[in-house]
């Protein structure tokens, strides 16, 4: 008889009396942890007095949150009811999300680098009971009228700061209230609001089951251990790092340091003081982590260079074909300086990296892994195995879990993704036409994305459906492939392909580069970028790489016309082109 396959959520049928459904509640998950790792770390953050290192345990958490969702209960809130949160990442703002759910709420969690209205437009969209919000807001929202009560995730607003509410109410009373608005996995537990921050905002909706669901099966792709500790350095609203970090670590009782700021200094410090194993980021992060090791490495010497590229090329053959990891031992230093020698994994998502990039990481000894997803699918729906990983690829989808499918695919087997599975969300905030737009007849999710599948089940994404060019002659090009391949090139900060209309009489298309360059071109130049920024050995420059990386494309796909940007192009939150800019 077969073995059974270990899976990474056996350990939840020795905690059965602790949940009803299929998948525990967010509450239940995190209790269950309690139960099992009490006393080891859950929350660290680096506010303490000179920056000193502050970390709370998860009976110190669970403490605090059912502190404050007694609080919620005991001043109303009801199952259903919404609580928004707004802020920084921190102890506080996850300590307000847990409590929120504990007491039956649904959590709103509100982009911090939106303005006040924005902000508010969300909010009028929401209709919370309460406002949890950080300092630099705290003001404008405790002084204006709203049908929400506000309060602080900051100490210096002692009465009101998330950490210090309690009720006196009879607490037999509270836990009577709280069993009645006990929440079950197939409830609302958050709304994201993923758009429409000045028109009608689109709320995305998370069950408890969606969220744990996709937490456990993910990790059938990749071990969690309880001694690993996460960074989150992400913005904490965003799907991504309020699922692959708070949500995931909660589930194996890891640690999550908070990080509020990618300041260069910081960032260090927190890396190499924190211990970080568990590194989560955005495309952006990596290439500019990974161009300052590139750039101290070949400080050193062409002849230096020359043999750390030789033993990047060994390390990456031995760890490929014999999985054997050499690239850590021989690396050790040049990790070390760079702070990440303590990282275990690393994972790139919220935007395609160039595989160039993925393989140099891996060369150097870092288990580096792609994945993929969207806020609508709570979000992660593959993940490269660090045993069995595909550079060309963001990973694996879940299966036997999930289900996934290439609609009206090409010749190439390029078509729309498609899915099916317990983390596709259950629609949009009081938005039923839209929902119904992003759903098959028979129940698909149309991701909105162009990619093709493997024999082994492996995604291979090509970009957006909406972004995508054809060209005269009936080809398609992806905005998305192009520029991935200028990710190693320090001298161009941002560039986004488009397409343009090159002949009006065909209405053929070509492809266009907005190309905002970097600090590093004007130094070489010898100077200033103000008045500069479009001058003629600017472009010449620029174009020089335009032409390398033009070579290794398709002719179709090349580039054609190059236009320099004076500022750079607005970004979301996880660092990507809001792509409004079509001229």
């Amino acid at each position: 008889m077969a073995k059974k396959q270990k899976l990474p959520w056996d350990f939840l049928a020795d905690f059965r009396d602790d949940f009803a459904g299929e998948w525990p509640t967010v509450p239940e998950m995190y209790s269950i942890t309690a139960k099992r790792f009490g006393n080891r770390p859950s929350f660290t953050d680096f506010e303490g007095a000179g920056g000193a290192k502050n970390t709370l345990t998860y009976a110190q958490v669970v403490e605090k949150v059912t502190r404050l969702s007694d609080w919620l209960t005991a001043n109303g809130v009801v199952k259903g009811d919404r609580v928004a949160v707004t802020g920084k990442n921190s102890p506080e703002w996850a300590t307000v999300y847990l409590a929120a759910l504990y007491s039956g709420a649904v959590i709103c969690p509100i982009d911090y680098a939106l303005s006040a209205t924005e902000i508010e437009n969300l909010l009028n969209t929401a209709k919370p009971k309460f406002l949890f919000v950080d300092e630099e807001k705290f003001t404008h929202f405790s002084e204006n009228s709203y049908d929400f009560k506000v309060y602080s995730l900051c100490p210096k607003h002692p009465d009101l700061y998330a950490y210090n509410l309690k009720t006196d109410r009879d607490g037999a009373e509270i836990a009577r209230i709280k069993n009645q608005n006990k929440p079950v996995e197939t409830d609302l537990a958050c709304i994201l609001f993923t758009s429409g921050t000045t028109g009608t905002p689109k709320g995305v909706m998370l069950t408890h089951k969606n969220l744990i669901a996709d937490a456990m099966i993910a990790q059938s792709r990749m071990t969690i251990y309880e001694t690993d500790v996460f960074y989150a350095l992400l913005p904490i609203h965003h799907a991504y790092t309020m699922l692959a970090v708070l949500i995931v670590s909660i589930t194996m009782g890891s640690e999550v340091v908070f990080g509020k700021s990618m300041a260069v200094s910081r960032l260090m410090k927190e890396l190499k003081e924190g211990q970080i194993t568990m590194l989560l980021g955005v495309p952006l992060l990596f290439n500019k982590l990974l161009a300052g090791i590139m750039k101290g490495i070949r400080a050193k010497g062409a002849v230096v260079y020359g043999i750390i590229k030789l033993l990047l090329a060994i390390s990456y053959i031995t760890k490929k074909i014999f999985h054997v990891n050499i690239g850590k031992k021989l690396f050790k230093s040049v990790l070390q300086q760079a702070n990440i020698y303590s990282l275990r994994i690393a994972i790139c998502g919220g935007g395609p990296l160039a595989a160039s990039v993925f393989k140099v990481y891996n060369e150097m000894g870092i288990d580096f892994v792609q994945g993929y997803g969207l806020t609508e699918t709570s979000p992660i729906i593959t993940l490269n195995p660090i045993d069995h990983f595909k550079i060309e690829s963001v990973g694996q989808y879940f299966f036997p879990w999930m289900e996934m499918k290439i609609l009206d695919p090409a010749e190439d087997g390029v078509g729309e993704v498609c899915v099916k599975g317990p983390m596709v969300f259950q629609g949009y905030y009081n938005m039923p036409e839209e929902t119904a737009k992003v759903f098959t007849e028979d129940g698909w999710f149309k991701t909105g994305d162009l990619g093709k599948l493997d024999g082994e089940g492996y995604l291979i994404l090509a970009g957006r459906v909406k972004n995508m060019i054809v060209t005269e002659g009936g080809k398609n090009v992806y905005p998305e492939e192009i520029e991935n391949a200028f990710q190693l090139y320090t001298d161009i900060e941002q560039i986004t392909v488009q397409g343009y209309i090159a002949d009006f009489t065909t209405k053929s298309e070509e492809i266009e580069a907005l190309i905002y360059p970097s600090d590093d071109v004007f130094k070489k130049l010898g100077i200033e970028r103000a008045g500069n920024e479009t001058s003629s050995s600017v472009k010449m420059q620029v174009k020089q790489i335009v032409d390398i990386v033009n070579k290794t494309l398709q002719p179709y796909a090349r580039i054609s016309r190059i236009t320099l940007l004076e500022k750079p192009l607005e970004m979301t939150t996880t660092q990507k082109v809001k792509r409004n800019y079509k001229k």
